[in-house]
């Protein structure tokens, strides 16, 4: 399929985001604008130096500079605009549902309160709602690099917001800090009626994605490229029917993989498992949820069977009702027949 083609074809496709970090969302241009308002000095004098930077070699180095600009971010009005212009962005790419994550430590920890987080990322998701027809869940993130207990203060801290957040993730810095480290809160966690989704085995060996299963309970997976280096997990994943959310330009970036052609989500697919495209950290990572399905079926030859059953694959994984993913998987279907 020639680049045109295939571009037009990904446009049109209704998609669901499920593995999108609202402060990986942070475009330069928004950040030094936000850092200006805010009288705060960037470690970098200019949008495009401060690009120069997004050049890594792991996880722990994406993160370093991931944090950097998070600092900028104090105001109500500054989480609004950030999680406002990602919302615009990917509805422009035909994106109907999402599932964002955010980082409320990242914030409380440098004494940016819980609530002002929350009230600015949930008035634009409401908003995106209404103008955009977008449905959305919120996930809180624990950052896996700090301990159980600061996890429970977050969880603690969300309680006053519980009909506004459907459920739980664990992301930042994954070696060294496994699932097991986490369990109590995890299970805190469900029983206030949260859902549960864990990184595991983007960095991490694949034990990590068992303990996320067996320890954790999680409902879905974030990343999970290491499974197919175990039989028995792949069979366990497909068994159970579990959602694994990829993040290919984030794969190569961050050195998961070396380039688009090793990427494993063809492999997944091909073993049945519930595998789904995503963009991870979009301003940080080189695109959003068109430029990963373009750059994946180039490198990987996809098909339209294929590009149908990724976009099939992610509302399947979603944390919406059964009645609301088949709506979607149907407008799906009829988009892909309308094609031939």
């Amino acid at each position: 399929m020639e680049s045109t083609q295939l571009k037009k074809i990904i446009q049109g496709i209704p998609k669901a985001e499920l593995h999108l970090h609202i402060e990986g969302s942070f475009e330069p241009e928004l950040m030094f604008e936000i850092a200006k308002r805010n009288n705060i000095s960037l470690a970098y004098d200019s949008v495009e130096s401060l690009k120069k930077a997004y050049k890594f070699n792991n996880l722990q180095e994406f993160l370093d500079i991931y944090y950097i600009g998070a600092q900028v971010l104090i105001h109500e009005q500054d989480f609004y605009e950030l999680t406002w212009a990602y919302l615009k962005k990917v509805n422009s790419e035909n994106v109907v549902h999402v599932e964002v994550f955010f980082d409320p430590q990242t914030h409380t920890e440098r004494g940016v309160s819980f609530d002002v987080v929350i009230k600015g990322i949930y008035r634009a998701l409401e908003k995106a709602k209404s103008e955009f027809n977008m449905s959305y869940k919120l996930i809180m993130s624990y950052l896996r690099h700090l301990s159980e207990e600061e996890a429970f203060k977050t969880l603690e801290s969300s309680m006053p917001y519980k009909a506004w957040i459907d459920g739980v993730g664990l992301d930042s810095s994954e070696l060294g800090n496994p699932p097991s480290k986490f369990v109590n809160v995890f299970k805190a966690s469900a029983q206030q009626g949260y859902k549960l989704a864990a990184h595991a085995g983007e960095e991490g060996p694949v034990e990590y994605i068992w303990e996320a299963i067996n320890l954790l309970n999680v409902d879905r997976i974030d990343h999970g490229n290491r499974c197919l280096d175990d039989d028995k997990l792949v069979q366990a994943l497909v068994e159970k029917n579990m959602g694994l959310t990829l993040c290919p330009l984030s794969n190569v970036e961050l050195k998961v993989i070396q380039n688009m052609e090793d990427h494993p989500v063809l492999n997944m697919l091909e073993k049945g498992l519930l595998a789904t495209i995503h963009s991870d950290d979009p301003a940080y990572f080189g695109g959003y949820m068109n430029e990963n399905y373009f750059e994946t079926a180039k490198a990987l030859s996809l098909t339209r069977d294929h590009l149908l059953q990724l976009a099939v694959n992610a509302f399947e994984a979603s944390w919406l009702s059964v009645d609301e993913k088949q709506v979607h998987i149907s407008k799906v279907k009829e988009y892909f027949q309308s094609l031939k």
